[in-house]
């Protein structure tokens, strides 16, 4: 058709169809969310089976524990710290004199008193020297004595008007230049006494002898410096220790009111007790690099159990607690800064927290328990709030 317009055909479809398609869309996508859903649930359920069958059955049976009553009693408190067992006196003895030594008179390890002898040096030089001291003081005495008797002439004569004045004088100011040799003579006397003592060496306090350090034909020098002999103190003897600064305070209440505080010196494990004493005083000043201060204590020490030097736990009974309720430090069990017990009751486990106080030699001081109680010691792994037990009396035994 020449010069004819060419009609287009219209491709859009009927309303009718177009709401069918849509519908069956919405359909789809309802199925698609329902069926992840249904998945999603099957795989959670399939995982918590899973679970489950690796989880043990719960136990139908009792758990059985040791346990023990707390019970009243009275705990003591304690600074604990490491102290220098120290002698109250050391004498590192040095020779006074020059010379021979002639003998040795202590064994090694002995204990002497005080005065004992202990090394003889050669004297004879000194006593030949103390000798002529003597002879010359002798001899001034009698000058001495001959000027007074001539004074006591010329007094007479002055009386009498026989002698001049000048005469009279001349001697009084003789028997005091006499008066004063005898006075030397009678110091270097005395110094040479002194020398001959120092030629006998003999203790100067009551102790233990170390090792020997010289023997029969050594010659001593003054100047040397040497030591000859050390006598350690043993009984009684100290131990100095160092407490906080914070603790000065109620150490200082304890020693003002006059009761001796007990320290207990124990070995280098801090398990046994050595020995008991009572503390003697704090130093002066507290040391700023530490922030502590120094303490002695003095024990009775005749078995030597304490050695000079030796390294020992110290524990400062500052205050006694009466009437506190104890419980074996085993008994208490930490959820993180929380402390808490397994109290038995009726036969069932339940848990209680507590606040611990003091501890001492395995027994704890706590708040929270009354006295009879029955607490769990053992078995912590199985035990837990509400779990039925059966218990028994730690080792063996019947609580305290």
């Amino acid at each position: 058709m020449g010069g004819g317009t060419i009609i287009g055909i219209d491709h859009q479809l009927p309303p009718a169809v177009t709401a069918r398609k849509r519908r069956i869309h919405s359909r789809a996508i309802v199925w698609t969310v329902l069926t992840i859903a249904a998945l999603t649930t099957a795989i959670a359920l399939f995982l918590h089976h899973r679970r489950d069958a690796k989880r043990p059955p719960p136990s139908t049976t009792k758990v059985s524990t040791t346990a023990v009553a707390a019970r009243r009693g009275d705990i003591g408190v304690y600074l604990e710290s490491i102290g220098t067992v120290t002698p109250v006196y050391t004498a590192s003895i040095t020779t006074q004199v020059s010379g021979l030594v002639v003998r040795v008179h202590y064994v090694e390890g002995q204990r002497v008193q005080t005065g004992a002898p202990l090394i003889d040096v050669d004297s004879r030089p000194y006593r030949a020297t103390l000798m002529q001291a003597e002879g010359a003081l002798q001899r001034d005495r009698n000058l001495l004595a001959q000027a007074r008797m001539d004074l006591e002439r010329y007094r007479a004569a002055w009386a009498r008007h026989a002698i001049a004045k000048q005469q009279l004088d001349d001697q009084e100011k003789l028997v005091l230049q006499t008066e004063g040799t005898v006075t030397s003579d009678e110091g270097v006397v005395r110094f040479d006494r002194i020398q001959v003592d120092y030629c006998r060496i003999t203790a100067p306090i009551a102790g233990r002898v170390g090792l020997r350090l010289v023997d029969p034909g050594n010659v001593l020098q003054v100047a040397s410096g040497q030591t000859l002999v050390v006598i350690t103190q043993m009984d009684p003897i100290t131990v100095v220790f160092t407490i906080a600064e914070d603790s000065i305070g109620e150490v200082q209440a304890g020693l003002k009111a006059g009761a001796p505080l007990t320290v207990d010196a124990l070995d280098r494990a801090a398990q046994k007790t050595l020995v008991s004493g009572r503390l003697l005083t704090l130093n002066n000043q507290v040391d700023t690099t530490t922030g502590t201060v120094k303490a002695r204590a003095v024990f009775d020490n005749a078995d030597e159990r304490l050695f000079p030097n030796q390294f020992v736990n110290t524990r400062l009974l500052v205050e006694t607690l009466h009437d506190a309720t104890l419980l074996p430090a085993t008994a208490i069990q930490q959820n993180g800064p929380a402390s808490f017990v397994y109290v038995i009751r009726d036969g069932v486990a339940h848990t209680r927290k507590v606040k611990p106080r003091v501890s001492d030699r395995g027994l704890t001081a706590v708040d929270g328990i009354a006295p009879g109680e029955q607490v769990a010691t053992g078995s912590f792994d199985r035990l837990h709030d509400g779990i039925e037990v059966t218990t028994v009396p730690a080792d063996g035994r019947a609580p305290p």
